[in-house]
């Protein structure tokens, strides 16, 4: 099978743990893969989604087209699979207000497809108002790449890690009135954060480690508790939970907002803790930091749940889905057009 893959920007986590981490194994099961970059000119994008006339199936992952580029696709596209793991068709700064520009080029590029997969149910569900044929896989992640063993430590500090980006960093913000209260109890505590862009608190000494492919696992490893803070609204519910599978994977336990798939990856009393207050950030961070055997417990049951989200066991899955759709006929619903 030749495949084209359609992308918006290959350089974002997206595409890397949901496209890029998987073309090896497809690669090898036969399946032959094409990635380009959606161009930004119209002549140009019209070139390249006319050739996806000499491709077995078409994967878009997560790029919503406009009505020129949904009848190109439609007319050149011998099969076409859209992937996408946010709620794309949302505004993240205005989540409860409808966004037309959002949520029309997300049904629109939906209803052409032969085949959905979505990151998780929730996401699931808004597709299925436009096309029928609709699969839910989870983001994985190699979890070999975890089992490292950590530097020795120079010092006794707990400490607290939270990986993302800038562009969720104000999630983050918003447990700072925890976090301070945590500092101002503790002087052995320490946040850690992985990113490229951070803050600082008062109460707590806060270690900037600029994320990169090849620090963050062996920065994650040597942290002792992940924090997965999220509000509730329609655009962070479609959020996939990766980082909690990352503290998972490093054998740490989470405390985590129960929006979402969070309440589904992190087992409340048993893989982490969930809050959804301040008070319960406080307290069950404070009981983490307290308790290094109940630490160490928690971690090695995420670790072990984390196992089903392996990178091999979900590249397998998108290979069955690939053929599945090379199959089948296009199920999507009628008369939604462009």
């Amino acid at each position: 099978m030749n495949l084209l893959v359609i992308v918006g920007n290959p350089k974002r986590a997206s595409f890397r743990q949901r496209v890029a981490i998987y073309l090896d194994t497809l690669r090898a099961k036969g399946v032959y893969s094409t990635v380009e970059k959606m161009p930004a000119g119209s002549l140009a994008r019209r070139r390249l989604l006319k050739r996806a006339a000499g491709f077995d199936c078409v994967f878009l992952h997560k790029k919503r087209l406009n009505v020129f580029d949904a009848f190109w696709l439609r007319r050149y596209g011998r099969k076409i699979i859209y992937d996408f793991d946010d709620a794309i068709m949302y505004r993240a700064e205005t989540p409860e207000r409808d966004s037309p520009a959002h949520f029309r080029p997300f049904r629109r590029t939906v209803d052409l497809a032969h085949m959905i997969i979505a990151g998780n149910a929730y996401l699931a569900e808004h597709a299925r108002r436009f096309n029928r044929n609709v699969k839910v896989l989870p983001t994985g992640l190699d979890t070999k790449a975890y089992r490292i063993q950590p530097a020795p430590r120079k010092d006794d500090r707990i400490r607290l890690v939270w990986i993302g980006s800038k562009s969720t960093l104000r999630y983050l913000a918003e447990i700072r009135p925890a976090l301070e209260e945590v500092g101002g109890r503790f002087d052995n505590v320490v946040l850690r954060m992985i990113c490229d862009q951070f803050l600082d608190l008062q109460n707590m000494p806060v270690e900037k480690c600029v994320w990169s492919m090849e620090t963050q696992v062996a920065d994650l490893v040597s942290s002792d508790i992940g924090l997965a803070p999220l509000p509730d609204n329609r655009f962070t519910r479609g959020k996939c939970g990766f980082k909690i599978l990352q503290y998972a994977a490093a054998g740490l336990p989470a405390v985590a907002s129960p929006v979402g798939v969070n309440s589904e990856y992190v087992t409340d009393g048993v893989t982490g803790y969930h809050a959804s207050s301040m008070p319960e950030w406080v307290d069950k961070i404070t009981e983490l930091i307290e308790r290094h055997p109940l630490r160490k417990q928690m971690g090695h049951a995420a670790r072990a749940h984390v196992e089903k989200f392996d990178s091999d066991i979900i590249g397998k899955e998108l290979y069955r889905l690939l053929e599945r759709c090379n199959e089948e006929e296009h199920q999507h619903s009628n008369g939604m057009g462009c």
